[in-house]
């Protein structure tokens, strides 16, 4: 990953959609949805294999009636948000650390390079092996992959600190605590919530991936379940809620990083050109 790629990862990357954008966006899934519902009608798809959205939306109106598919969704979204939490504390705690402490990013920039690039997923029968079907082995996979979005992050934001500022706050007197929350703090922050966003939307991949394959609860082994009993309707209607899980992740974690952010000139700069 590269500097400039990671700068245009900050809020200012790009200016607020308006209402313009906002139509043309329900326009196009408007047409994705009539493509879906005449594609089976007019039998260019099997039915078996893609219902019309009408049909759909018939199965997930009966889904939002049972209680289990509740009970499922509030389990996604605990693993989902624990393993959030826990990977944004540790990345950050990580990346600091490595920071403040001399010799020590390069005592670990070759581990970590090493195991950043391992695929979560390479993780499952460590997973099972340990914690079997438990919520656990869900953890273990969203932390291990959304710990990395995070950590880069915060060493990208700590090697862009100025060192005019850092060489003041020593002048001045600051300690290493103080230093860390005047100087680096401010200077890593868009890029620690440009790293909790993605983060945001790799840990709900990781949660769904973990209930499909290892049968942990959640909407992953619902949607397993749906495809191996045939309920071909059911199993569209529950990844197109995981769908819209996803969008209203990162539309909440947007609005958090723009709020965390108010004071910075990448998000003042969205709302004043």
């Amino acid at each position: 990953m590269t500097r400039t790629a990671v700068k245009t990862g900050t809020p200012g990357g790009a200016r607020r959609p308006g209402p313009g954008n906002a139509l043309l966006g329900l326009a196009g899934l408007g047409g994705f949805l009539a493509l879906v519902e005449a594609l089976p009608r007019l039998g260019l798809v099997s039915p078996d294999y893609l219902p019309p959205t009408s049909t759909i939306a018939a199965a997930l109106a009966r889904e939002v009636s049972d209680v289990a598919f509740w009970t499922a969704l509030g389990d996604t979204l605990t693993g989902w948000a624990l393993g959030l939490l826990i990977a944004t504390v540790a990345g950050i705690a990580a990346g600091v650390l490595i920071t403040v402490v001399p010799y020590l990013r390069e005592a670990t920039a070759s581990t970590v390079e090493f195991l950043r690039p391992i695929p979560s997923v390479a993780l499952i029968p460590l997973a099972v092996l340990l914690f079997g079907t438990d919520l656990r082995s869900t953890l273990l996979l969203v932390v291990y992959a959304a710990f990395w979005q995070v950590l880069v992050q915060v060493l990208y934001g700590v090697q862009d600190l100025d060192p005019v500022a850092e060489e003041t706050a020593r002048s001045y007197g600051l300690g290493t605590w103080a230093r860390i929350r005047h100087v680096l703090w401010p200077t890593a922050l868009p890029y620690v919530m440009t790293g909790v966003r993605l983060a945001a939307a790799v840990a709900l991949v990781l949660a769904i991936t973990a209930e499909l394959i290892i049968g942990t609860p959640g909407l992953g082994s619902r949607i397993a379940v749906a495809q191996t009993s045939h309920a071909v309707p059911d199993m569209y209607a529950l990844v197109a809620v995981t769908g819209l899980i996803g969008v209203l992740i990162n539309l909440g974690a947007r609005a958090v990083e723009r709020r965390s952010l108010a004071w910075h000139q990448s998000v003042r700069g969205e709302v004043t050109p």
